[in-house]
């Protein structure tokens, strides 16, 4: 029986942004494409959005599928998510890959990517953009998606949710991949979070921007499957 290899998309993106990885990943996994709450058309919660209430709904929906065995994908906010369930539910999870996640917020940081969610701004310099998210989320309204990402940002940069203990305290193995045109994460908060798990990997995707479907699939799939595959130091 093939593990299961879960995806999780980024914060205002859909689970069809990663199929490409899927695809490229299904010989070896059982695949599991997830859309948080309120995206891609799932129910929009009442409740705000933070990366506690999506880490929760993940562990939801492990449990209900009674998914063992388990690898977890996290493209951007899916990763910062699945480390926050490794952190908190460790038995739900045996490894964790992230691409692409932010893992320094403050005050600064958290105002300046907020700012870049504002709707009218949107549909006034990036409407090409703003029309595909109305697409991606339907029938929920796209702008409250945009509206509770930004809030939830601006939430993480008063109270980071992964400190420092949080990420040491974190046992399983985790590979942290970065694409080195990615111009929202920095090597610097990578690496550092990479100092801190006691059984991490870091990786360096060339010639790679920050959406997740714009990597190189075929790459990425065979940098997972080498990492998982690789028998593992013997401390001494």
């Amino acid at each position: 029986m093939k593990p299961h290899l879960l995806l999780l998309h980024g914060a205002i993106g859909a689970s069809f942004q990663l199929k490409a990885i899927a695809a490229a990943l299904s010989e070896h996994y059982t695949i599991h494409l997830y859309d948080f709450p309120g995206h891609a058309g799932q129910p929009l919660p009442d409740a705000p959005f933070s990366i506690q209430f999506f880490a929760a709904s993940v562990a939801d929906y492990i449990r209900s599928h009674q998914l063992e065995h388990l690898t977890i994908f996290g493209a951007s906010m899916g990763g910062y998510v699945a480390l926050h369930l490794a952190a908190t539910q460790p038995l739900l999870v045996d490894s964790i890959i992230t691409l692409g996640t932010k893992f320094h917020w403050d005050p600064v940081t958290a105002l300046k990517e907020s700012k870049m969610l504002q709707p009218a701004v949107m549909v006034q310099k990036v409407p090409a953009f703003a029309n595909a998210l109305e697409k991606m989320h339907a029938p929920n309204d796209w702008k409250v998606v945009v509206e509770k990402t930004a809030d939830m940002m601006i939430a993480m940069g008063e109270q980071n949710p992964l400190q420092a203990d949080d990420f040491k305290n974190i046992g399983i193995p985790v590979l942290l991949l970065l694409g080195d045109r990615d111009r929202m994460v920095s090597f610097e908060e990578t690496i550092q979070v990479y100092k801190l798990l006691p059984d991490a990997g870091f990786g360096v995707l060339p010639h790679t921007p920050h959406p997740a479907e714009l990597v190189n699939a075929q790459l990425l799939a065979a940098i997972i499957l080498d990492h998982q595959s690789s028998p593992k130091p013997v401390a001494g």
